[in-house]
């Protein structure tokens, strides 16, 4: 079934001889057989591919244009039950003018020709020389000698199903407004460019800029295809690049002047590209800006099949796998977890913070930008009022974590311990304290979260909150007790993320003595120390064994509330992902965990403090979240 969500696209670079249109040819054709082994269901030539872009005069001569065109019948006749839509580059003749064309060619036939808007006439190029625009072209028809009334303009859409395909060439891509947006406004989801751009120092990466930033400002997927080494180096070279990427991302690129034919394909989400497009209120309302109408030309693809799905799929959807990129990433969350702190407290003319300080990864991260931002705003580290607050769970190490922690970096640092207080409140409510339920746990999450609101009421502070966006999707905290706070630095940075944060700032920002102890608190096992502590003081609750792993929630929190999607397509693409770590019988039940938890919880996200956003995902209601607390999760659960 989720075949029917995913394409296979492939981007071709054949060996070309100029003016050669036989030679051409049969390279074209090689390429295709290439592609279509690997299951590619959509295949990018380059620009004019056919007679090879370097022709210069030639494209005036009578014999070559001719020659071109019995090149794309052999070509259309070997497209024939091969299931894959095609499109090359080739001149057209037509009423006096030529025109730089591509040319979708599908099961024999050709579906329609695109002609080039933009023909660039500056600096090495000339193209003018010998083509003509063809970007006022709509809704028209053109002949050739073995087909006839053939859709010609550059308002061509050519569909099956969900997938949408459009095409523009080269300088298109260039200009200030490319075909490729109206197009995409009219309803591709996956473009294509058949490109001719030669090769100068550091061109690559601007070209490179241009696919990602286009395919990210279209919602597309966007494959592109570049004339390779054979062409003419009479003035310049081409370096045959192939890329493909989607939404914003690479997802495949090529190594440029390789010698030989040259493939490469990827597979495409076509339902995350829809689905974008279907929350993105701004790309709707756009759809009136495009300049014509669509003219639609429907195919049917006998099936879909991606073959072996080999599309790599981070395990860590929210931390940049390169590390270069992720250590930018974390010092960005840093200064905006900073700033928004800052900003708070320079607003309300507070001179001091309170925390609650366990020794654990999220209290440590939220210290952590208190600290940074009181050095900012040239404040008193001793104004950031830390408070440990031990109850019946809180082991040795944690503990001396804290302690440490607090010491070094500064703080007015305090320690209340709660048992009494905790004890005298089961006596209060009836509760026998040799239970340990919900009540036992969440008395003493309250217990400590009235302290510290009250040591802010009486030291003039802010209460700074801890929790981080993994708990508020799983609701992991106590209603009305550490789910509470007065600002919520921590609010929107997943629990995967949080480990990246706070070992950026044991390298990046603070001294040896103080990276240690971060060292330690990275080593221990997130705990919520609820529960009375083993024996020797060690933890005996730990929290991914009773909610899960973070790193599978994780996983699920950013494809429902990022991509939208439904739990059978997350299970398949956490299978994919953690093939190496969970089997499929773990994944769904973590997954079942998810979607229920994640529902039921919902009222606490509904009532949460304000906090900032430093990601693509946030849960507030004031931002990217909002839904009924009471929403039935039946139709979800049901998937699985």
């Amino acid at each position: 079934m989720l075949s029917n969500h995913f394409i296979r696209v492939a981007a071709a670079c054949p060996v070309t001889q100029v003016a050669d249109v036989d030679y051409n040819v049969l390279h074209i054709k090689a390429c295709i057989d290439r592609a279509i082994q690997e299951k590619a269901k959509f295949i990018v030539f380059p620009e004019l591919c056919v007679t090879s872009y370097t022709c210069g005069d030639l494209f005036l001569q009578q014999l070559l244009l001719d020659q071109a065109e019995r090149g794309l019948q052999e070509i259309c006749a070997y497209s024939l039950n091969k299931d894959a839509l095609i499109a090359v580059g080739a001149p057209l003749n037509l009423h006096t003018a030529v025109y730089n064309c591509a040319y979708l060619i599908f099961d024999g036939r050709i579906l329609g020709i695109v002609p080039k808007s933009y023909i660039p006439n500056y600096e090495e190029y000339y193209e003018r020389r010998w083509f003509t625009s063809g970007r006022d072209i709509v809704d028209k028809t053109v002949d050739l000698f073995f087909q006839k009334d053939i859709p010609f303009g550059v308002n061509l859409l050519f569909g099956s199903g969900l997938f949408q395909f459009g095409l523009e060439i080269c300088e298109d891509l260039w200009s200030v407004v490319p075909p490729s947006s109206y197009l995409s406004l009219g309803g591709a989801n996956i473009i294509g460019n058949l490109s001719a751009s030669n090769e100068v120092v550091s061109k690559s990466d601007y070209r490179k800029q241009l696919v990602v930033s286009q395919s990210a400002k279209c919602m597309s997927s966007y494959i592109y295809a570049g004339t390779g080494i054979y062409e003419s180096s009479t003035d310049v070279v081409f370096g045959g690049e192939l890329l493909i990427s989607e939404n914003g991302n690479m997802l495949q690129a090529n190594a440029r002047f390789q010698r030989d034919d040259e493939v490469i394909t990827s597979i495409i989400d076509i339902e995350r590209l829809n689905l974008q497009r279907l929350k993105n209120i701004s790309f709707r309302e756009a759809v009136s800006a495009v300049p014509w109408k669509m003219r639609h030309i429907p195919f049917s693809f006998n099936d879909t099949d991606f073959g072996r799905f080999d599309r790599k799929v981070e395990k860590h959807p929210f931390v940049p796998t390169d590390e270069k990129q992720r250590e930018q990433r974390c010092k960005e969350i840093f200064n905006i977890q900073t700033a928004a702190l800052a900003k708070r407290i320079e607003h309300t003319g507070l001179k001091r913070v309170v925390l609650g300080i366990s020794g654990g990864l999220d209290s440590t991260l939220a210290l952590l930008v208190a600290v940074k931002t009181f050095d900012l705003l040239k404040l008193p580290r001793k104004n950031i009022i830390t408070v440990t607050l031990p109850g019946f769970g809180t082991t040795d190490r944690t503990y001396h974590n804290a302690v440490e922690l607090c010491k070094k970096l500064e703080t007015d640092f305090r320690e209340i311990n709660i048992v009494a207080a905790c004890l005298q409140h089961f006596k209060d409510i009836g509760h026998d304290p040799a239970v340990h339920d919900v009540t036992y746990e969440n008395v003493q999450a309250r217990e400590r979260t009235q302290i510290l609101m009250d040591i802010a009421n009486k030291e003039g502070g802010l209460v700074v909150g801890t929790g981080d966006l993994s708990e508020l999707a799983l609701g992991w905290s106590t209603y009305n007790g550490d789910h509470m706070s007065m600002y919520a630095v921590n609010c929107s940075v997943p629990k995967t993320l949080v480990r990246y944060l706070v070992d950026y700032v044991a390298h990046d920002e603070t001294t040896a003595e103080i990276a240690k102890i971060l060292m330690d608190i990275l080593d221990t096992p997130v705990t919520p120390e609820l529960l009375p502590k083993g024996s020797e003081g060690q933890i005996t609750q730990k929290t991914e064994d009773i909610v899960g792993p973070y790193e599978l929630h994780d996983f699920f929190l950013y494809y429902f509330v990022r991509s939208e999607f439904a739990p059978d397509r997350i299970l398949f693409l956490a299978k994919a992902a953690f093939a190496d770590s969970y089997d499929e019988e773990a994944i769904r039940k973590w997954l079942k965990v998810f979607i229920k938890r994640f529902f039921t919880q919902q009222f606490k996200r509904s009532a949460i403090p304000d906090g900032p956003k430093v990601g693509t995902v946030s849960l507030s209601p004031r931002g990217d979240w909002r839904m009924p607390s009471d929403a039935s999760y039946n139709l979800w659960m049901n998937q699985l």
